[in-house]
C-alpha cells in the first residue's frame, strides 16, 4: 500500500486509522466502538494534580514531533512501523499532525502525538521516560485543544490506562455524529496547510 498523507486524511475523516501487522503490512481498522475524552476533557487525579501543581518540568507543542513518535516504538509490538512514522511526518509538515512534549531539565521525559482536522483530534500513542509524564502529556494536550476550540479528542480504543483518565466508549453511530460535528470547526491546529487534495 502507497501510505500518502492524502491516504490518510481521507481515512482519518472516515474513521479509519493504521496500523502494522505482524506481516509487515500496514491496514486501516474501523473498530464498531470508539474510545473517546468527551469534550476533549481529561480526568486528573488528586496525586496527578498534586504533581501539577509541584511542576518541575515544561510543557510544549510542536518542538520534537519526531522524536515524540520514534519515543512510542515498544519492542515486541511493531504496529508503529517505519512507513506509518515516515507518513506522519509529512502530515506534521503539512500543519495537521502534532504533538505535546514534557520535558525536565531539557530531556525530553514524556511525549503524546495526533492527527487534527477541524475540531477533532485522533491521539495516536504516547510514551514516557519518567513516571507518570506521558499522563502530564495528555493533559497538557488536552487543555491545548479546549484552548483552540476542539470537540472532541479521540483514543481509538479504550484500555485501562485512558479509562482511568475518563475516556469512555461510543458506539459507531455515536462517534460518527461526534466525528462529524467536530471536523466541520475551523481551527488553528486541524487545517492542512500543503495538501494536494483535502477532499
Amino acid at each position: 500500500m502507497d501510505l500518502t498523507t492524502d491516504l490518510l486524511w481521507n481515512a482519518y475523516r472516515e474513521g479509519a486509522f493504521p496500523m502494522t501487522d505482524d506481516d509487515g503490512v500496514v491496514r486501516f481498522y474501523l473498530p464498531p466502538v470508539r474510545a473517546i475524552f468527551p469534550q476533549c476533557h481529561v480526568r486528573v487525579s488528586r496525586s496527578l494534580g498534586k504533581m501539577i501543581r509541584r511542576g518541575g518540568f515544561e510543557v510544549t507543542f510542536d518542538q520534537a514531533f519526531e522524536a515524540v513518535i520514534r519515543g512510542c516504538f515498544r519492542p515486541g509490538d511493531n504496529w508503529l512501523s517505519e512507513q506509518i512514522v515516515e507518513v506522519f511526518l509529512q502530515a506534521c509538515g503539512e500543519g495537521w499532525a502534532h504533538s505535546c512534549e514534557v520535558w525536565i531539565e531539557g530531556e525530553l521525559v514524556g511525549g503524546v502525538y495526533g492527527l487534527a482536522i477541524g475540531g477533532y483530534f485522533s491521539a495516536e500513542s504516547m510514551f514516557y521516560r519518567v513516571t507518570d509524564m506521558s499522563k502530564i502529556a495528555l493533559v497538557g494536550l488536552s487543555l491545548k485543544l479546549k484552548e483552540l476550540g476542539f470537540l472532541t479528542l479521540d483514543a481509538q480504543i479504550l484500555n485501562p490506562h485512558t479509562e482511568s483518565l475518563g475516556c469512555i466508549e461510543v458506539s459507531w453511530d455515536e462517534y460518527v455524529q461526534i466525528r462529524e460535528d467536530s471536523m466541520s470547526l475551523v481551527t488553528d491546529w486541524g487545517v492542512r496547510q500543503a495538501a494536494s487534495s483535502s477532499s
